[in-house]
């Protein structure tokens, strides 16, 4: 399986968006500072996910997320988690 995640920087209120095999791991990276894009955005929290069994559908989604139109899905969907931040 193929995830797509959306996380949210505690810092700056900002979305990473990624895909990945292992979602829980790659929060931890991010978390731990191995990642150097997302270094100094740290705390994040995992806020959404979303699983695909090709790894091009993934990517795809990923890619769309990534659009100003995606991230205005993104904020649509998750506008009460958001509101709790």
């Amino acid at each position: 399986m193929y995830h797509v995640y959306v996380l949210i920087s505690l810092k700056d209120k900002r979305f990473y968006i990624g895909f990945s095999e292992d979602v829980l791991q790659r929060v931890k990276e991010h978390n731990s500072g191995k990642n150097v894009s997302t270094k100094n955005r740290r705390p994040f929290k995992l806020v959404y996910y979303e699983s695909h069994l090709s790894k091009q559908d993934a990517m795809k989604r990923e890619r769309y997320f990534k659009t100003a139109k995606g991230k205005t899905t993104l904020k649509q969907v998750l506008r009460n988690s958001l509101a709790k931040l």
